[in-house]
């Protein structure tokens, strides 16, 4: 009979179901059939992963006129938040898409694996860009302009101008054809990459200005207003990345 230690070994090196695992369904060893019962969740979500990778990709590829088209993804993060910046993000991904399995809306995916995965798109994409619109332009302009340009010109800054852009629920003006995909970061891969970029960027500088500004906690809540962020206003006012035109920053504001 053959070891534990040696099926849970071949298990591991199974990449796709094969014959003799039939035999381990009768096996008379629970932790057998418990191995493989794990093997089977870990290939049917690796499965799951592959085709909502596809979609995304058959998603993207009705933008392109042809086979060598690029095609920009662009998405933000910060629109909510009462302090910091909105961060936006552009990226043009390749053709071989095959090692962003998992790339999802940033939403979806926690701390650390977004971390590994905006790496990842680093290193891998034809061109990616990261812009960064500071609150008193938010302030100016208000959230939705500012947004806006921040977008346009992550665009710009591509080291490569893309065929098309597909921006997440957002009507862009561009020399190129744009298009406002609602739900975009679930439902296109370089909107999702974007997102990855845009989420990971923003987080990063809400941790530099914590170290700024330690009474607020920006690491903790990145500057959106929950309750520990609320208290340290009330406490100490609005600082310098405040949002002085969203409440109740503007009332605090206005009273000092």
């Amino acid at each position: 009979m053959e070891t534990i230690a040696s099926i849970k070994e071949k298990l591991l090196k199974a990449e796709s179901h094969e014959a003799w695992m039939e035999g381990l369904k009768s096996d008379s060893r629970k932790s057998v059939r418990q191995l493989l019962a794990s093997w089977q969740r870990r290939y049917d979500k690796r499965l799951s992963l592959l085709q909502d990778l596809e979609d995304k990709q058959a998603f993207d590829r009705q933008f392109k006129e042809h086979p060598g088209s690029l095609v920009a993804g662009i998405d933000e993060a910060g629109r909510g938040p009462l302090a910091g910046p909105v961060v936006t993000a552009a990226v043009i991904l390749p053709e071989d898409c095959s090692a962003f399995i998992g790339l999802d809306d940033s939403k979806r995916i926690g701390k650390a694996r977004r971390d590994e995965l905006a790496q990842l798109v680093k290193a891998r994409a034809v061109s990616w860009s990261v812009h960064v619109q500071p609150p008193e332009v938010i302030d100016r302009l208000n959230i939705y302009q500012a947004t806006k340009q921040s977008m346009e010109a992550a665009v710009k800054e591509l080291a490569i101008a893309p065929d098309a852009v597909l921006a997440d629920a957002m009507e862009l003006a561009l020399p190129m054809p744009s298009e406002a995909i609602i739900k975009g970061d679930a439902r296109s891969l370089c909107i999702a990459a974007a997102s990855i970029l845009a989420k990971t960027g923003r987080d990063h500088l809400m941790a530099e200005y914590s170290t700024q500004y330690p009474q607020y906690g920006f690491a903790k809540h990145a500057g959106y207003g929950t309750k520990d962020h609320l208290a340290a206003l009330e406490a100490h006012g609005p600082c310098p990345i405040h949002r002085k035109t969203f409440e109740p920053v503007k009332t605090m504001a206005e009273g000092l």
